[in-house]
């Protein structure tokens, strides 16, 4: 299996980083080809600008998706962009690891989506959800947070990780056709012992020894829908007797 791991922590030295060697390290292991994409480090740039294009096609008038549709087309795409396309296009899984900022990623991996999930690609018109042009992919989202476990749900002050999660989740990785795992999460990791951070690399480790047994989330189908993308009635009971 080729692994993609788009890691997004400033410091080296981070239980983050510790959760990206440890996954590394343990995909390698098993005999997994593995890449690593590591967003500060690299100097990644997150801003989705016209200069993304070699060529604009309305060079008057940006219109973000449709330059990444013809950039494609007439391979103009600039060259950091296309080599992380690359990398994404050769995966089986990618992880994407990061802690939470502000209840969603940091915005250096949220520049990374928007680039480099591109138009044309990675969905557009009706590749959307299991007809997404990411198909046949799986994602882990791998986390931390300095949040405990109990903040989370229903009931709880910060409501379900879950509703946090549901632009990422849904809207970017399901939407352009990965299947989605459950993710990993590194609770409350600023403030615990050497020894439960142990026990959460061994958690994740084993989680990822295991990783083709996790089930997916579920999410739409097209199938479900019309061609206006209105919901598909059940159909109506009838009674012969």
């Amino acid at each position: 299996m080729n692994v993609l791991i788009v890691h997004a922590h400033p410091e080296p030295k981070s239980f983050t980083s510790a959760m990206r060697d440890q996954a590394v390290t343990t995909l390698e292991k098993q005999g997994h080809a593995v890449q690593v994409s590591d967003l500060y480090a690299m100097n990644w740039n997150p801003i989705a600008s016209a200069e993304d294009f070699n060529n604009c096609e309305n060079p008057d008038y940006l219109v973000y998706a449709l330059e990444q549709r013809q950039a494609v087309k007439n391979k103009s795409l600039a060259s950091d962009i296309q080599q992380e396309l690359d990398k994404l296009l050769w995966a089986d899984l990618l992880i994407l690891n990061f802690p939470i900022y502000w209840f969603s990623v940091p915005a250096i991996l949220k520049g990374w989506l928007d680039r480099v999930l591109v138009s044309g690609v990675c969905y557009g018109g009706k590749r959307f959800y299991d007809q997404g042009g990411l198909r046949g992919k799986k994602v882990l989202v791998s986390l931390t947070l300095g949040g405990r476990e109990h903040m989370f749900g229903e009931d709880a002050i910060h409501g379900p990780l879950e509703d946090m999660l549901r632009p990422l989740l849904r809207g970017t990785l399901a939407y352009t056709g990965m299947e989605v795992l459950p993710p990993f999460i590194a609770w409350h990791v600023p403030y615990i012992s050497q020894d439960a951070r142990e026990s959460f690399l061994n958690d994740f480790a084993q989680r990822l020894d295991n990783i083709d047994q996790d089930q997916a989330l579920v999410f739409p189908r097209l199938d479900q829908f019309d061609e206006r993308l209105y919901p598909l009635q059940p159909a109506v009971q009838t009674n012969n007797g």
